[in-house]
């Protein structure tokens, strides 16, 4: 086991995808300018890691967990419980948490699955519109379209996630199972409230997309997880712009780090939050650090977005990190991958490994030469569950 060792997972989340021939025949990975994740596998260590177990949607919820060395088999609760830590919203013994999005739907169609990207002020605003129509007023406005609903019921409702559902109709993927027909008419009751709500208004006659119906999923009771520090014995903390990765690291423990001017799209502060990583690293072990951008790209169909999302990521976040770990003096050692696809293809996140590699003080480099799905097939390590990968970092 090392000893004294700073660690940092530097994660791009959904960057992993499949050959596109608009970058002919390349994934966004390999059409990126990216020489800071190249020199990172060729002066490093390689593979593919198995984020999402097959039994398991391939969400963010599952591969982060993975990726942080919890098996979801045994912490895996739901998705929504996560982001309530988050947001500081306590659950009781019977309360089970939802993701309550905001989406556009046209003719039926998810046009949406996050109105637009509607901006945190304009979501309060439809929250406080909403909350009436909600049992005890339990809806709680969070980050974008992304805001959370608590009820005492509706855990074994099967929901299908807005962005799995991209330009098809919603009428086949409404809740269904027990307690469904709650959830369903707490979605049509939001319709008209949001229809005529002068937010929308607005939005609609600056030409943006509506917030125009609520869509719920991603529910789930508290879970049940050790500390980072009794799993690890680790000190750490998580940056991160979206509250499922801020609620991971709340129940793991971990110092959760707000950065000013983190969005969870192309848009957000690098700078800060690569601050905020060094920073932490002079009062912790461990940081995890998490970019959005490259996933929202990938639900959007951008292929352009996505790649200039993922040379971003190499520009601003992980040569900086990197420069300001071997100006520290310490040793140290760093993780690289997404936690999951997300191939533009298909606008949602798929079960296939993503590439890994790990770079720093006494690590054996391999053969691989350059960062993507293809090139760390060749890796020395192989391939891996996720749950493993921070064991093999301190190796």
């Amino acid at each position: 086991m090392v000893a004294l060792m700073k660690l940092v997972v530097l994660l791009g989340d959904g960057m992993a995808d499949l050959p596109l021939a608009a970058l002919q025949g390349k994934t966004p990975l390999q059409a990126a300018n990216k020489p800071n994740m190249d020199r990172l596998a060729l002066q490093g260590r390689s593979g593919l890691a198995q984020t999402v177990p097959e039994c398991f949607p391939p969400g963010s919820d599952v591969a982060n967990l993975s990726v942080m060395g919890y098996a979801p088999d045994k912490h895996y609760s739901g998705r929504a419980p996560l982001e309530a830590a988050a947001m500081n919203v306590a659950l009781g013994k019977a309360d089970i948490a939802f993701r309550c999005n905001f989406v556009t739907i046209e003719g039926g169609i998810m046009k949406d699955y996050s109105a637009g990207h509607i901006t945190t002020e304009e979501g309060r605003k439809l929250i406080e519109a909403l909350q009436p129509l909600m049992p005890e007023r339990r809806l709680y406005a969070g980050v974008s379209y992304r805001n959370l609903l608590v009820l005492k019921a509706g855990a074994k409702a099967v929901c299908t996630p807005p962005h799995d559902i991209s330009d098809q109709p919603v009428a086949e993927h409404l809740p269904s199972g027990p307690d469904s027909e709650l959830l369903i008419r707490l979605m049509e009751a939001a319709r008209p409230v949001l229809a005529r709500h002068p937010v929308n208004e607005k939005r609609i006659s600056e030409g943006k997309r509506p917030a125009n119906a609520i869509w719920l999923w991603g529910q789930g009771p508290a879970p049940v997880m050790p500390s980072f520090a009794e799993k690890y014995g680790l000190r750490g903390a998580m940056i991160s712009a979206v509250d499922l990765l801020k609620g991971i690291g709340r129940y793991a423990g971990l110092e959760v780090i707000d950065v000013a001017g983190a969005t969870g799209t192309i848009d957000t502060n690098y700078d800060g939050k690569v601050q905020a990583t060094l920073e932490a690293l002079q009062r912790c072990d461990f940081v995890y650090l998490h970019i959005e951008a490259p996933d929202e790209a990938g639900h959007e169909g951008n292929t352009g977005l996505k790649v200039r999302a993922i040379e971003l990521f190499d520009e601003l976040v992980v040569g900086p990190v990197v420069e300001g770990l071997q100006k520290s003096g310490q040793d140290w050692r760093v993780l690289l991958l997404p936690d999951h696809a997300t191939p533009i293809s298909i606008k949602t996140h798929s079960r296939d490994p993503v590439p890994f590699t790990i770079m720093g003080t006494g690590i054996v480099p391999d053969e691989v030469e350059r960062f993507d799905e293809d090139a760390a097939k060749q890796g020395g390590y192989g391939r891996v569950e996720a749950t493993k990968l921070l064991g093999m970092m301190r190796r």
